[in-house]
């Protein structure tokens, strides 16, 4: 992937440090299988409602980025129809090409990235999805997210063409180039302006490493977790010896003790917009590696309620939807 010209935006040092949530609202399938254009289900939207509660008792507007066959699907998307349409949430587009039209290439994990996909078929999958979202919900998205963070070197192009303002495709220490998906280990989590005439705003998701050699973090992890080495849990030493982790700020895979101290870490070192995230998935138990079982979810939702009261109430910060946020480093 192109590294994109882009500049680096960044909030005052006096403001409150901004927290937006986004849930990648997607069907379940089996994440440990290839990918299929059938097969999938929609059970776990019915869970939404779970997650809502809590984001309104933190007054939290979230962002749910819909993808096509959610989308497709209105008579499952109801009360988050509602949502939208009351100011209760924000709708984002997301691209899972292997299930949204036109189907004209090989189902495969490389063309699994829509960067990867030859520019008039990745804009014709936008374009497809785009229409079913306006016309499902009534409104155009103007926030993009790509599908396993895989915006490749047509994506700013085709995004600003089709109206979208606002990306969340950058995951930075991602890095996927062993799958045939992008390299985003070149990106911190601050904002940035790119694209053409610099008119998108990626807020990239929020991830990063801690601990003591953290600071050369991406070459390190990259030859930690190589196939012999992860063998050997070299890996998983580094990670108990506090030398070098990876977290994303996200509850699937990580306790709170993990997301208090990347938060902490990032706003050190000046970062003060962030990004937390899940699968809508997980909301269901077994339709995700995350949450097996009720218990799991439970403690799903009770880690992203403490980390809300831990951001509002120990750093002061507050929950703002990418609308906001764009506005406050315009």
């Amino acid at each position: 992937m192109t590294d994109f010209e882009r500049c680096v935006l960044r909030l005052p040092a006096t403001a409150a440090p901004a927290l937006m949530v986004v849930i990648d609202t997607e069907e379940e399938f089996d994440w440990s299988r290839p990918f299929a254009r059938s097969g999938y289900s929609l059970e776990a939207l019915a869970e939404l409602g779970r997650a809502q509660e809590l984001f309104e008792e933190f007054g939290i507007v979230p962002v749910y980025a819909v993808d096509y066959p959610v989308a497709d699907n209105p008579d499952r998307t109801e009360a988050l129809r509602g949502w939208v349409a009351a100011g209760r949430a924000v709708l984002a587009a997301q691209l899972h090409g292997w299930v949204t039209p036109p189907f004209d290439e090989p189902v495969s994990r490389t063309n699994s990235y829509q960067g990867n996909l030859p520019p008039a078929l990745e804009r014709a999958k936008l374009e497809a999805l785009v229409a079913r979202v306006t016309d499902s919900f009534g409104i155009q998205p103007v926030i993009h997210k790509a599908g396993r963070y895989g915006i490749g070197p047509a994506t700013p192009g085709i995004i600003a063409d089709l109206g979208f303002e606002i990306d969340l495709s950058i995951c930075p220490s991602f890095d996927g180039r062993r799958d045939g998906g992008p390299d985003h280990t070149r990106y911190l989590a601050d904002p940035f302006r790119f694209g053409p005439g610099g008119r998108l705003l990626e807020l990239p998701s929020t991830a990063g490493y801690c601990g003591m050699l953290s600071p050369i973090g991406n070459p390190l992890h990259g030859v930690v977790a190589s196939a012999p080495l992860e063998r050997a849990r070299l890996k998983a030493a580094f990670s108990r010896l506090g030398l070098l982790e990876r977290i994303r700020l996200s509850p699937e895979g990580h306790p709170l003790s993990d997301l208090k101290r990347l938060t902490r870490k990032l706003l050190v070192n000046g970062t003060r917009v962030l990004t937390f995230s899940f699968h809508s998935p997980s909301l269901r138990p077994g339709c995700t590696p995350y949450v097996k079982d009720e218990s799991d979810r439970a403690r799903l939702l009770r880690t992203c309620r403490d980390y809300f009261q831990f951001f509002r109430d120990e750093l002061g910060g507050r929950f703002a939807t990418p609308l906001e946020v764009r506005d406050a480093l315009s």
